[in-house]
């Protein structure tokens, strides 16, 4: 099966470098490899040492390199979003009949990278796909938005497009109004569809899975830790922790010594907190990891990893149980502190927000008629309790 892997982390620490060295490595096994920047602050390129640039690059045999410019992505997609974005406005309403190539749509672009990497992985051309993400944030921003648009397409779409059938004949005739067509509304959903199959392929453990890149510093450790609850709540797959230039043991200036002690206590932090989860430590090079021979050095500590380029850990997110008064939704989220953690339960949806990220999930059918009765957090792991009048023909 093809793997889509994901790079992320806190902006300097080393995430490309890493990216590129897993796909050196997998070009040099014969796969047939693509290296994806995703971060508007491309350095691909300079790693590398040649110009890249928006359309796919040959680097050797069984190695591409590609970085993803919004810009020219939305000029390939634009004819279409722009003439659905005039027709969705309205015709007689906003007098939206103007836009122009620097028409935006806030985080569009991203999307749109997003499923221009799917479209990329629906050719079967390449066996591994690496995408250098963006610092965490971004990465994170990024993530959630097929799951919140698609979820904003479920709940709204269906109706919007029952009404716009029935008023479109009479607010023409009658008020001179002209809705949206058809066309336009098949247009939408075919959208919904692709983010509805984006999302399935992010989220399928077997084929794409996220690695975390870190250096042993207190605030990098702080994020890491947090890019992974949130990335668990999103119900993205981590599979391996990265700790970036580690200071070799034999040292002899006090001044490293003192850096080496530093380190060795939050790289005990990591090994304590991701306890399940492989970690490989890179040292610290005495230079730039640029150009190739550069790269192979860093190859040889990653592939330390026994098959790279496999799934490593496979975990359940969500998982309902049963007890005597009715369900537990169960969702592992490390880390997750009771007084950073919010909870409303809609009738139809379960909204959960912990500081400043917030998930909706949509509940099951057997669980829009209950009511939380508890909350509970062990061990990492979210327990919410729902009560629910319990009928022979309710089902999930």
């Amino acid at each position: 099966m093809n793997r889509i892997i994901i790079f992320t982390g806190k902006g300097g620490v080393g995430k490309s470098s890493v990216a590129a060295a897993h796909a050196l490595a997998s070009s040099k096994s014969s796969k047939k490899t693509l290296l994806v920047s995703a971060d508007a602050a491309h350095n691909l390129g300079d790693i590398f040492q040649i110009d890249i640039g928006s359309r796919v690059k040959k680097i050797s045999e069984y190695l591409d390199v590609l970085e993803l410019d919004s810009d020219a992505i939305k000029t390939e997609f634009f004819p279409k979003v722009k003439n659905t974005m005039i027709d969705l406005m309205g015709k007689n309403g906003l007098g939206i009949t103007n836009l122009n190539e620097n028409f935006s749509l806030p985080g569009f672009e991203n999307l749109f990278s997003l499923l221009k990497i799917k479209e990329i992985y629906d050719t079967n051309i390449y066996e591994n796909i690496f995408i250098d993400c963006a610092p965490t944030g971004e990465t994170l921003a990024l993530l959630k938005l097929p799951e919140l648009l698609a979820w904003y397409m479920e709940k709204f779409f269906p109706i919007g497009k029952k009404i716009i059938r029935i008023l479109s004949p009479i607010s023409k005739l009658a008020y001179k109004v002209v809705l949206p067509s058809t066309q336009t509304m098949d247009t939408v959903e075919i959208i919904h569809q692709k983010l509805l199959e984006l999302q399935e392929l992010l989220k399928n453990n077997e084929i794409c899975s996220v690695r975390l890149v870190c250096i042993p510093e207190k605030m990098i450790v702080e994020e890491t830790k947090r890019n992974f609850m949130y990335l668990n709540l999103y119900k993205y797959q981590v599979d391996t922790v990265f700790i970036n230039r580690v200071i070799a043991d034999k040292i002899e200036n006090p001044f490293m010594k003192n850096w080496k002690n530093i380190q060795s206590k939050y790289i005990q932090e990591l090994e304590e907190v991701f306890i399940n989860i492989p970690i490989v430590k890179i040292p610290w090079y005495p230079k730039e990891i640029i150009g190739e021979k550069a790269l192979e050095s860093l190859c040889d500590n990653i592939e330390s990893l026994p098959d790279l380029f496999s799934v490593k850990k496979i975990t359940q997110n969500e998982e309902y149980l049963t007890y005597k008064d009715g369900y537990i939704l169960k969702i592992e989220l490390p880390f997750i502190k009771q007084e950073d953690l919010k909870i409303n339960h809609h009738e139809t949806d379960l909204n959960i927000k912990i500081n400043n990220m917030k998930r909706c999930i949509p509940l099951p059918n057997i669980l829009r008629k209950s009511h939380i009765t508890d909350t509970k957090i062990e061990n990492n792991i979210l327990f919410i309790y729902f009560q629910v009048e319990k009928k022979k023909e309710d089902t999930f």
